[in-house]
Order: structure tokens, then C-alpha cells, then sequence
């Protein structure tokens, strides 16, 4: 029997796309409303935690944090039963998932970090990504069980905490893929071109092509032979915000990027590729 604790948008659509591959699972959440809502699919909600976890073999988790995670797992220990495997979900610190796994085993529970990079209809219909690293044992006895909630279950090896580490980078991308087409955007509303048009260009050109050679040129540390000149990127970049100042509106990564193209440019790099910015991270 499977229990599930905390019942967001996330942890609720498992809960249903578990339900529906006929698992028997209880469901807690501090707003108990949240675990009610999940009875009429089948679900058995409880108000108390350690009544939601007494028999459960396996325990999932979709938290908000370390701290959460933290609280909660103390609430529900009392119940526990032995042996009992713990499978959280949630997007933690790397020390978290290190320290917390440690601590459970030396209590004789097993403690699995499986983050994901997967909205609500993902986790609804099964597909998207997750993530797991640590004791490979552990990891094979649970891997048919992950891999029935996820498209794909990827594997970073034995090192605890890898994987923590890789949704952080992950998310991190995320942030700044984000930021980038928000200012893309108020970039288009300051030359009075619109969005539309701007999707047009992405239709036809993708710059998602580029990552992996951009990467590549990064991580190899030969910025000698330039695409494109650092000075002629800066150049840009100084067009993009004098455009928007004039449009009135506002870039919020652009000038940050400038200025770190400034910083190079003074320690002579105008003339190397503009991706030489991106140095420091690799050496």
C-alpha cells in the first residue's frame, strides 16, 4: 500500500494517475480539503498523518522544501512502519537529500531523493522526467515502480545527492530561459513588433538547435576561434537597451549580461567568442 503525503497540483494528479493503474494510496495534506478532493477518484484521505502511514510500504512525498520535508517525515515517524521505503519528490537543498538520506538509514529506512522535471498533466498522464542517483540496489528495486509514474527515469549514479543537484541546475536554466523571454518579449513591445511575430521568427528558427554546440564551446575553453566577437555582441546588447529605454520598457537580465560583457572586454577578451563570459564557470 502506497501513502502519499501533501497533495498540491503535483502531488494530487500522482495520486489520480496511481488510482487509476488500480494502487490502493492514502492521502494526507495539512489542508485536509486538499486529501478530501481526492476520495471521490478513490483515494482514502486522512486527517491524521500517522493513520495515513501506518501500513504503507512506500511512502511519496511532493513538498514545498527542505524544512517541510523535514517537519512532516518527524510527524509521520512515529508510525512508520519497518523498513519502509520514503520517495520524495521534492525540489531540495543537495545537503538536504545527502544529510536525509544518511539519517534514514540509520534509522533502517530507505530514503530515495527523486525529484522531477514534470508539470500536473504530466504527472496525470505519466510522462516527463525524473530523477534519481545513490545506492544503485536501492535504485533497481525501485526504478519499475518510478518508471510507472514518469515517462523516463534517468539515472545519475551512486552518488547521493546527484540528483538534487541536477534539478537544481535544471530549474536553474529554467529561471534564466524564463527571464530571457520575458525581456525578449519587452524588447518586441518597445520596437512595436508583436508577440505573434515573435513566435513566427521561433517557428522558423530555433535557437534550441544551439544549445548543445554552445555548451560544447563553453565547457571547452577555446574561445580563440569566435562565431561571434565579444566586442560585436556587446555592441548588440547595447542596441537591445537603448531600444527599450527609448520604448519604455525594461530589460531585467540584458544589463546584468552587459556588464559582465564589460568585465571581459577589460581583461581583453573583445576579440574572442562572446561566449568567453561563461569561463569562470568551467575553469
Amino acid at each position: 500500500m502506497i501513502a502519499f503525503l501533501g497533495m498540491g497540483l503535483l502531488g494530487a494528479n500522482f495520486v489520480r494517475a496511481m488510482l487509476s493503474k488500480g494502487e490502493q494510496v492514502n492521502v494526507w495534506n495539512r489542508t485536509e480539503s486538499k486529501a478530501k478532493a481526492l476520495e471521490q477518484y478513490g483515494a482514502k484521505a486522512f486527517e491524521n498523518i500517522a493513520e495515513a502511514v501506518r501500513d504503507a510500504d512506500t511512502i511519496h512525498l511532493t513538498l514545498k522544501d527542505d524544512t517541510t520535508v523535514d517537519v512532516v517525515l518527524a510527524m509521520a515517524s512515529p508510525a512508520l512502519k519497518p523498513g519502509v521505503t520514503i520517495v520524495d519528490h521534492t525540489t531540495t537543498s543537495v545537503d538536504g537529500a545527502i544529510r536525509r538520506t544518511a539519517e534514514w538509514k540509520e534509522r533502517g529506512f530507505t530514503y530515495v531523493h527523486a525529484p522531477v522535471f514534470m508539470g500536473p498533466p504530466n504527472a496525470l498522464e505519466s510522462t516527463g522526467f525524473m530523477l534519481v542517483s545513490g545506492d544503485q540496489q536501492v535504485i533497481a528495486r525501485m526504478e519499475p515502480a518510478l518508471a510507472k509514474m514518469t515517462g523516463t527515469v534517468i539515472n545519475f549514479g551512486e552518488e547521493t545527492g546527484k540528483a538534487a543537484g541536477m534539478k537544481l541546475i535544471g530549474n536553474n536554466f529554467l529561471v534564466c530561459f524564463t527571464a530571457g523571454v520575458a525581456d525578449t518579449l519587452s524588447l518586441a513591445k518597445a520596437l512595436h513588433i508583436p508577440a505573434s511575430d515573435v513566435a513566427t521568427l521561433f517557428e522558423s528558427w530555433n535557437p534550441a538547435n544551439m544549445m548543445k554546440a554552445r555548451l560544447q564551446r563553453i565547457a571547452g575553453g577555446d574561445y580563440s576561434k569566435p562565431s561571434w566577437e565579444l566586442d560585436m555582441a556587446r555592441k548588440d546588447t547595447g542596441l537591445f537597451m537603448d531600444a527599450a529605454e527609448k520604448g519604455g520598457t525594461k530589460l531585467a537580465v540584458i544589463p546584468a549580461i552587459a556588464a559582465e560583457m564589460d568585465r571581459w572586454i577589460a581583461k581583453g577578451h573583445g576579440k574572442d567568442d562572446w561566449t568567453v563570459i561563461g569561463k569562470d564557470a568551467v575553469s
